[in-house]
């Protein structure tokens, strides 16, 4: 049985076309990915499934009958459920008001606390994690935890179509392994599932069936087991992308030292962290949810209050309570894993966000030279292929993955010699995957030192000179990439290795 049709479904945003002629169908308890580059439209679909956006020409049914949804609160009348890429949660309230918004118990009329509080804890217990409490402020939580509360949400509305937007971006592996437990579970009870994301290796491990978008349009379509990867890329993208890593010379000895950190702690997350970073190469910090690796980078940046240790930058003595203002006249990046809160000024255009950390480039005796940062801008946005109608554009209304190409680009514009880069392609498809380590080796070898925070095991190994491994606050000693396996890095993680 056919639970979900789609025909020629085009929504525009005045001459710019998002969706040009989407068909997609889904059958009883299928699991269906969504793949497709930054900007195809993935998630302005998503959008229109979920009532948030109508679209403009087609047709939509479910369970054979039309729908077309006024409202999100529609769409969940119709069991639709959306799992947001950017998470769309209310940080002043607790989790549970945040998991049960729109479906809060009640009794006479009131607030049923208990029962707010009991189908809370129900959802939750998905995923173990006992610091997400239901009393929780979330404003209090990482992105990880704020992720599994975004997912939380869907599941407590019980809905019988969930539409998940890159849902693991900021999970742990072994919250991916329960969340693709509960999808296999669904599909035993009928509900079906349109998995959106960039990793292929997630996508084959889950769904049945694929649609490849493409600049708004449905360019293929078939049984994921049929296809693969070389093909499924070819299809995104329109070409063929062979080699996804650069290659590179090994970073030679004898660099100078930029960055030298001894004995770094910022309790109660990070404990201790002690390391070297040298010009000309990249080096890598692996770890779980949790265990301190964001807070590294975080208490070099002046971000975090540091307790103890010291940060010595390029060779000049440096005070550990530094401001990012310092670290900034310093000739240090920061990229933030949460783009949407730190790492952009998303009502901003793209100009203003490339250029807030160097205006000095496009200014004159403190007068912004709007035309010359427009042209500043334009440079940096066109080496990474941001897909954009123009620089004056808002950055909140680019794609996800585009967003995270204007945090780095601000990054370029800016010519920091230190990069500290956090989760540097969250949310980014594997073609713009291959060019944004292009543009990180291309750094390292113009001299720049890098280094790089991810979750993702491959681009670690695919990029880094050397690595360590963050474990519950304590980082290990960094070694040669050569030395590490995955399976090292997983069991340092788990292990503690360095406490």
């Amino acid at each position: 049985m056919t639970a979900l049709l789609l025909s020629n479904i085009s929504k525009r945003f005045g001459p710019t076309a998002a969706l040009a002629g989407v068909n997609l169908r889904l059958d009883k308890g299928e699991v269906h990915a969504l793949i497709g580059e930054n900007g195809a439209g993935k998630s302005t679909l998503m959008n229109v499934l979920a009532g948030l956006m109508k679209f403009d020409e087609g047709t939509m049914e479910v369970d054979g009958d039309h729908y077309d949804p006024s409202s999100p609160l529609d769409a969940r009348d119709r069991g639709i459920a959306l799992i947001h890429q950017e998470l769309s949660l209310f940080p002043h309230l607790s989790v549970a008001e945040n998991i049960m918004m729109g479906m809060e118990p009640s009794r006479w009329g009131l607030l049923d606390s208990d029962a707010l509080c009991a189908r809370t804890l129900e959802v939750l217990e998905t995923f173990h994690h006992t610091e997400i409490k239901p009393e929780t402020r979330v404003s209090t939580l990482s992105i990880a935890a704020r992720q599994i509360v975004e997912i939380c949400r869907a599941l407590a509305a019980r809905a019988r179509l969930i539409l998940m937007d890159e849902p693991t971006s900021s999970l742990q592996r072994e919250d991916v392994e329960h969340l693709f437990h509960l999808i296999r579970q669904f599909k035993g009870h009928g509900i079906n599932v349109i998995y959106i994301s960039h990793f292929l290796e997630e996508v084959r491990e889950i769904a049945d069936n694929f649609t490849v978008l493409r600049d708004g349009r449905s360019v293929a379509t078939g049984e994921i087991s049929s296809v693969s990867d070389d093909e499924l890329i070819m299809h995104m993208v329109g070409r063929s992308v062979e080699n996804l890593f650069p290659s590179r010379a090994p970073a030679s000895t004898g660099r100078e030292t930029v960055l030298e950190v001894k004995n770094l702690s910022s309790p109660p997350a990070l404990k201790n962290a002690t390391f070297e970073l040298k010009r000309g190469e990249i080096v890598g910090i692996a770890g779980l949810m949790g265990s301190g690796r964001t807070n590294v980078v975080r208490s070099i940046f002046g971000l975090d209050e540091c307790a103890g240790g010291s940060i010595r930058v390029m060779n000049q003595s440096s005070t550990q309570s530094a401001t990012p203002a310092t670290r900034l006249s310093q000739s240090i990046g920061y990229l933030s894993e949460d783009r949407k809160n730190e790492g952009l000024a998303i009502t901003l255009s793209i100009a203003d966000n490339v250029t807030m950390t160097r205006f000095r480039s496009c200014s004159r005796f403190g007068w912004l030279n709007l035309s010359r940062q427009r042209s500043r801008s334009q440079d940096v946005v066109n080496s990474l292929a941001v897909k954009a109608r123009s620089v004056q554009q808002p950055v909140a209304s680019l794609s996800g993955g585009n967003q995270q190409k204007i945090a780095l680009a601000r990054l370029l514009h800016q010519q920091a010699e230190i990069l500290l880069l956090d989760e540097p392609t969250r949310g980014i498809d594997i073609g713009s995957k291959a060019q944004v380590y292009k543009t990180i080796a291309d750094c390292a070898a113009a001299g720049k030192a890098v280094l790089m925070i991810s979750s993702y095991l491959p681009e670690l190994f695919g990029m880094c000179d050397r690595l360590a491994v963050m474990s519950r606050g304590r980082l290990s000693a960094i070694r040669p990439i050569d030395e590490w396996t995955p399976e090292a890095v997983m069991q340092a993680a788990i292990a503690g290795e360095g406490n």
